[in-house]
Order: C-alpha cells, then structure tokens, then sequence
C-alpha cells in the first residue's frame, strides 16, 4: 500500500475532518482515506460528462496522423 503525507493542513480542516470521522465511527486515517478514494473514483455519468467536454473542446481541431510523427522521429 502506498503512503501520503499532506503537509501545512489548516488546523480547522483537521478539526473538521475528527468531527467528520467520530460521525462515522472511523479513526481520522480512515476517514481521509475513504474521502480520497471517493475522490477518485470517476462514476459513468462522471466520465460521460468528462468525455462531452473533452469533445465540445476538440470540436473543429485538425488532428493529424501521429504515425508520421513517430515515423519521423525513428528515422532521425
């Protein structure tokens, strides 16, 4: 498992977050960790959402083939 260390934290926020995890019978590493992984977890309408976006911003861009580049740069 990997390790995180959040520096600098606001003591309020730390406060806040022991408040939050007393709520749900959780130590205070357990609560930031299901916060963090609730963060990070990207549901479908999130991604569908995200990819809209994605395409709205790229609408009307000239893509080119990227295996000319490639091509390109192995022949150098």
């Amino acid at each position: 498992m990997s390790q995180l260390l959040v520096r600098d934290l606001d003591p309020a926020v730390v406060e806040r977050l022991k408040q939050r995890a007393k709520q749900h019978r959780r130590s205070l590493q357990g609560e930031v960790k299901a916060i963090l992984e609730a963060a990070a977890t990207l549901s479908a309408a999130g991604a569908r959402k995200l990819s809209a976006e994605w395409r709205r911003h790229l609408e009307g861009a000239i893509q080119g083939d990227s295996a000319e580049l490639i091509r390109e740069d192995r022949d150098r």
